[in-house]
């Protein structure tokens, strides 16, 4: 088996792993989203964060595989696969979206229903070699349902419309200690607001058990359950499968919706990169 070179990158970070043979070597750098980063940028994470902790001159990558947030657009797919090729001149480089990253980790060659819930949160239906159905991901805007960002976003509406009761508030407060201004220019004015709203699913994380910390996490995901999983028909006789650190932290809210909806939980895994190396070592 030559030396792959895995990334499974979404908008907050980019998980790389070499394998050499059953070896492998893990390493972390920020998202390459094509839609926060231009093709320089991207070019220069990868020589600054990656290639510092990489021996080429004893383990250089044969073949890179690259699964990416946005790397369903086919410009961002060129984009991606330029600025990968000008540090790694002359190996080849596939570029895939990250629910094909997501639907190999999770399913390898069988059939089932691959969900992201992370920052963002995407889905589809996998016939065990290509996604047959999608229903699109709109982005932390439109979309997102269930998502890091879309909870996030909830957790701040309650704060900045004073729903939190005041055991939430003072909570929020003691964590957070930021005004109504700071959120605000965060959202509108700094970069990459996704991965702000995101930050705050932690809050929910630590506040379980309260109803209204509850009403927001089963909310967040029936919304993602109506607008993605109920739009397959094949979901009601394949596995439901979710990969992303929001599905994993609150995989039993998960499991308590399959079983009242009358679906089957599936896998429920961190990231995918576990996935993908055994993909790619069969």
């Amino acid at each position: 088996m030559p030396n792959v070179l895995i990334a499974d990158s979404g908008s907050t970070k980019t998980e790389w792993c070499l394998l050499n043979g059953r070896n492998k070597k893990t390493l972390f750098t920020q998202g390459l989203s094509p839609y926060f980063l231009s093709e320089g940028e991207i070019t220069s994470v990868i020589e600054l964060e990656l290639l510092p902790h990489l021996n080429l001159k004893k383990q250089s990558p044969e073949q890179i595989f690259f699964y990416g947030t946005g790397c369903s657009n086919p410009a961002n797919i060129r984009m991606l696969t330029k600025a990968i090729g000008s540090v790694f001149p002359k190996v080849p480089v596939a570029v895939d979206h990250d629910l094909m990253g997501a639907a190999r980790a999770l399913c390898g060659h069988e059939k089932g229903i691959a969900c992201i819930l992370g920052t963002g949160s995407n889905s589809c239906f996998y016939n065990g070699k290509k996604i047959m159905k999608n229903n699109p991901g709109l982005g932390y805007v439109l979309g997102d349902e269930g998502g890091g960002s879309c909870l996030g976003k909830k957790v701040l509406q309650y704060f900045l419309y004073n729903t939190f009761d005041e055991d939430l508030m003072d909570r929020f407060n003691t964590k957070y200690n930021i005004t109504s201004n700071e959120i605000l220019d965060a959202v509108y004015k700094k970069p990459l607001p996704n991965r702000f709203l995101a930050g705050f699913t932690q809050f929910l994380a630590e506040n379980r058990g309260h109803y209204m910390v509850e009403n927001i996490i089963e909310d967040g995901f029936n919304d993602f359950f109506f607008n993605h999983i109920y739009k397959y028909r094949e979901s009601w006789s394949l596995p439901i499968n979710f990969v992303g650190s929001v599905a994993y932290v609150f995989k039993d809210v998960l499991k308590e919706l399959c079983d009242s909806y009358e679906l089957k939980l599936g896998k429920v895994l961190k990231n995918p990169m576990e996935g993908l190396i055994r993909f790619h070592q069969a």
